[in-house]
């Protein structure tokens, strides 16, 4: 639907008020909250072709992932409207027809003319313009309000390689205009097939190293300071990987790469405060992982007079 009636959707309307005394809209509904694919609910859209069609009745159905359940509902709504009588169906180029598995009669109509300004393209041109209206102003904050608290997936990954003295190193980066460090990483894409993926895309823009095989550390609400005051939130996925091969170098929205000795005794207060708290549950992976290695005699404590 866009952001004001389509002339195909008139010319749909026009046409079959010419064929029948009684008709009903149905507009079927997303059960998501605005998206750019259906910026209007249903009371916005049925205000819309009311102001065009005000005594047209107009009645919404909730999306389904099963079709044949979703033809059932729509049966059901249209005999509420209707209890007797025949039933006819009628859809616009690219409508629900090729879908329905009903008890009704469905019949396709075209518009008379090519209509060249997609739903689509009107929306995505009606992003791009601010208006001065209070009007305008008032629908903006309406779609900030009507809408589900979001969380923003991200990904961050615990690098690490021993020295040559048997000490462990971590690899950690400085964005432009902090003074702390952080771990690598960054918000997951819609086009990243997993959380590993977007992990591995993350490390590669970033640092142009390659890593073994990724481990689940666990995941973390990140106090960030954009997100402070509002309900949206930032949550985080820690991996941890060894350092295999390449050379560092800093890159995307990275300004430096530096390796750190990682212990107990590791300065925290040279990290980002939100980042602080992924580092600590690193830490704690990495004892338990020793300690159980320990158990297991895969490594080996050293005389006491050799530690």
């Amino acid at each position: 639907m866009s952001i004001q009636l389509h002339q195909a959707h008139k010319e749909l309307i026009d046409k079959i008020a010419g064929w029948h005394k009684k008709f009903l809209i149905v507009l079927g509904c997303s059960p998501t909250l605005v998206g750019c694919h259906n910026p209007l609910d249903f009371q916005a859209r049925k205000l819309m072709i009311n102001s065009h069609y005000p005594n047209l009745p107009l009645v919404p159905l909730m999306d389904h992932p099963d079709d044949h359940e979703w033809s059932k509902e729509l049966d059901r709504r249209i005999r509420e409207v209707f209890p007797v009588g025949t039933v006819t169906l009628y859809g616009g180029r690219d409508s629900f027809i090729p879908y329905y598995s009903g008890q009704f009669p469905c019949r396709e109509v075209e518009p008379s003319a090519y209509i060249a300004a997609s739903g689509t393209l009107e929306r995505r041109n009606a992003s791009l313009e601010v208006r001065s209206s209070v009007d305008w102003r008032a629908g903006v904050v309406y779609a900030a309000y009507n809408r589900y608290p979001q969380v923003f997936p991200t990904v961050d990954v615990a690098v690490t390689r021993e020295t040559d003295d048997g000490d462990l190193e971590i690899l950690l980066a400085k964005k432009p205009a902090e003074k702390g460090y952080r771990l690598v990483g960054g918000f997951v894409s819609p086009t990243d097939a997993s959380l590993e993926a977007a992990a591995r895309r993350e490390l590669a823009e970033e640092t142009h190293i390659e890593v073994s095989a990724l481990e689940y550390i666990g995941s973390y609400l990140v106090d960030d300071w954009r997100y402070r005051n509002e309900i949206d939130k930032v949550m985080t996925t820690v991996f941890l990987a060894r350092y295999m091969f390449g050379a560092i170098q800093p890159d995307d929205d990275i300004e430096e790469l530096k390796w750190f000795r990682l212990n107990r005794k590791f300065d925290f207060g040279g990290l980002v405060a939100s980042h602080k708290p992924l580092l600590s549950g690193v830490l704690d992976a990495i004892e338990r992982s020793s300690v159980k290695q320990l158990k297991e005699g895969t490594i080996h404590e050293l005389p006491a007079e050799n530690r």
